[in-house]
């Protein structure tokens, strides 16, 4: 009689989970929102630049979202979590790991359903969940900040504005509220919302940058082997710079794939070239047995280093407990240390202009916009990541720091998109 009852009870909550979370319905409708929520990139991807379409899309994602029944909020983190961060696995290639690719995108899918989960869990009102997904703007699980819902918006005829994105879901909120011909009153406040975007005038730097495009495979770069001709290559870009008569030439994240404050030849020559032209190349940089990821700017015979501010959490640093940050950069990084990171963030002065330094993932952060640069130069390796459609979330999320601090960008990248991104 036991077993009989335990087994109904099984059954009755089985089936009751079943409904409650694995309804195809539920399933197709948070695959729908999410694909709504980030077809964004993928327009992007492909060059397919149309606002009316980015518009139409954002708002039927965010309006679905906002109304939708609880059980479909964790579908649409699953999808989110696939759609915007599939390629973070694509780095297990580079650790002999590439059996775990799956398991980490599907991973990636679970976490952020999670997430979702709990917005459910915590939104018992429209208003309220509204609230909440304007608060995940400033959540960043374990430090990584990549997942701003207000960046479906970049590419729309909407304002990325964190108030005016507020301001957005409040509209919708209220669409959802109102009934019959009263919702064209929500339409209408949702067309004036671009017209509260605060106009930015921009002035570029009367400097032409050479901003070179590399493709330079990750499984090569770091090879012994192939040292001498990327140190080469590297002097190429310089020296056809020079011809060019650029005033500044950038180079890419690590470009120099060695402790390139140990190696004096290559630093004497560099400074050698820098009374031609000025040089700023990444390079990564050891002093008293601490690793920095840093940027190394020659100038007039003199060099200038500034390290990583921000460091990618779990590529650079784990952001756990020392017990485990030892057992994970055993397993996974050969037992190598987290890298050490600066205090603050560096600027360099070219030619009279002043200009942020920002390696890869941290010209992304708000700590590195601190005081509201007017320029910055940031500089990336993409290569852990594609072919993929890293390289373009990381320039949408570029533009959107540029709009939100007024800030001119350019941008050196190997193996992603390099060039100037203006507010």
């Amino acid at each position: 009689m036991q077993k009989y009852l335990n087994r109904l009870a099984y059954e009755s909550f089985d089936k009751k989970f079943s409904k409650g979370y694995f309804s195809t319905f539920f399933i197709i409708k948070g695959f729908f929102i999410a694909f709504s929520l980030s077809i964004f990139i993928y327009l992007d991807y492909f060059s397919l630049h149309v606002k009316a379409i980015d518009t139409l899309f954002a708002i039927v994602g965010f309006y679905n979202l906002l109304k939708s029944e609880k059980q479909v909020l964790p579908w649409v983190g699953f999808f989110i979590g696939i759609f915007w961060f599939y390629w973070i696995s694509f780095s297990f290639r580079y650790y002999d790991l590439a059996y775990l690719i799956p398991i980490v995108i599907i991973g990636f899918g679970f976490i952020y359903g999670f997430i979702f989960w709990l917005i459910a869990k915590l939104s018992k009102t429209i208003e309220v969940r509204a609230v909440i997904l304007f608060g995940i703007s400033f959540f960043a699980p374990f430090g990584f900040n990549w997942f701003k819902p207000e960046l479906t918006l970049i590419n729309s005829y909407l304002p990325t504005n964190i108030y005016l994105y507020g301001l957005f879901l409040a509209i919708l909120s209220l669409s959802i509220k109102l009934k019959g011909f009263t919702k064209i009153f929500t339409f209408l406040l949702l067309a004036f919302l671009p017209f509260l975007d605060p106009y930015t005038t921009t002035t570029l730097p009367k400097l032409d940058i050479a901003l070179p495009n590399t493709n330079l495979k990750q499984d090569i770069k770091w090879n012994k082997k192939y040292k001498n001709e990327i140190i080469q290559g590297n002097f190429y870009i310089i020296n056809e710079a020079i011809k060019a008569k650029k005033d500044l030439v950038v180079l890419h994240e690590s470009a120099f794939p060695i402790y390139l404050n140990l190696e004096k030849n290559i630093m004497d020559y560099l400074k050698t070239l820098s009374f031609q032209i000025p040089i700023i190349t990444g390079g990564l940089r050891v002093e008293k047995n601490k690793v920095y990821n840093s940027s190394y700017f020659f100038d007039k015979g003199k060099v200038k280093i500034a390290n990583k501010v921000v460091l990618v959490p779990f590529g650079e640093k784990i952001p756990l407990p020392k017990f485990m940050v030892e057992f994970i950069n055993k397993i996974f990084f050969n037992g190598a240390d987290d890298y050490e990171s600066a205090k603050e963030p560096y600027d360099f002065t070219v030619k009279g202009y002043k200009f942020r330094n920002a390696i890869c993932y941290e010209a992304t952060t708000d700590e590195l916009f601190k005081d509201k640069p007017k320029y910055m130069i940031a500089i990336s390796n993409n290569a852990w990541f594609t072919p993929s459609t890293e390289p373009t979330l990381q320039k949408l999320l570029l533009k959107l720091y540029a709009k939100k601090y007024n800030t001119v960008i350019y941008h050196s990248a190997n193996s992603g998109i390099s060039g100037i991104i203006k507010p």
